[in-house]
């Protein structure tokens, strides 16, 4: 797949799913927006990853990449919006929106406060919502198609106790995809769903040292192990390419078969 000339923003991209749906498109040639909201150490390390894939480019047809860091918090449309003009301020365009920060919090449904509703919320729908809004209304302006990729969860068909509120947000924007994929597809838009499972990322870092719960969790996958970003990151980069063009208002579950094995424990 040749990204090359394309501009993708990736928000919540310092670490985890983000950073490898990251380096895959760099890899594939596109220039690349890293957002980030508390670590900009993960946002560094994430470009100097791109910046190294020019450094190993020594044929004259290998697509070079460039990287851009930018902060700002998804729960706040006014520095989402910010996000997209800044953005587009400094590659003069944006072709890719993946739509990846997100947040989750437990609690017994009884027990959630209003202000960790309102957070998860905000990152994962409103702030998803408002960030497709600005870059469809750049691909209006400039008249052009792009690509719209969320990255869902495969808690958007499958429950998941003390975590409804993140489940609520991720079922929205199940909806907002099918939704949009009406909508916007006169314009050449597509949007799409990429749902993971159990991938091996810092969240996940109590799971990964805790043998009993990840031995449970594993006989709940019939592949037998953890996703990984990378495996994530290569259907990001495939739906974001032209191979992809007639796909448009699905979700492609990454998830070792998890959602059609799962039993809680």
């Amino acid at each position: 797949m040749n990204l090359k000339g394309k501009v993708a923003l990736v928000t919540g991209s310092s670490q985890g799913i983000g950073q490898g749906i990251v380096l895959r498109l760099a890899q594939a040639g596109a220039n690349v927006v890293i957002n980030y909201r508390s670590h900009p150490e993960g946002a560094e390390e994430t470009l100097a990853k791109v910046e190294a894939f020019g450094g190993k480019c020594h044929m004259a047809h290998c697509p070079q990449s460039h990287g851009y860091t930018l902060k700002a918090d998804l729960g706040s449309v006014d520095e989402v919006r910010q996000l997209i003009a800044e953005s587009i301020q400094h590659f003069g365009k944006l072709d890719i929106l993946v739509n990846n920060a997100g947040i989750e919090k437990h609690a017994p449904f009884w027990e959630v406060q209003e202000s960790d509703y309102d957070m998860v919320m905000n990152v994962n729908l409103k702030g998803v919502f408002f960030a497709t809004q600005s870059f469809v209304q750049h691909l209006i302006t400039t008249k052009r198609t792009g690509k719209i990729i969320n990255i869902s969860s495969v808690h958007e068909e499958l429950p998941f106790p003390n975590f409804t509120a993140y489940c609520i947000s991720k079922s929205g924007m199940k909806m907002l995809t099918r939704n949009l994929a009406i909508e916007l597809g006169d314009l050449g838009i597509t949007i799409n769903n990429v749902a993971p499972g159990a991938i091996e990322t810092p969240i996940n870092t109590k799971l990964l040292n805790d043998p009993a719960k990840l031995g449970a969790l594993l006989q709940n996958i019939p592949l037998g192990r953890l996703g990984k970003p990378q495996d994530v990151a290569s259907l990001v980069a495939f739906l974001a390419s032209s191979d992809a063009d007639y796909i448009t208002g699905s979700t492609f579950f990454v998830d070792g078969g998890l959602l059609w094995n799962y039993q809680e424990q």
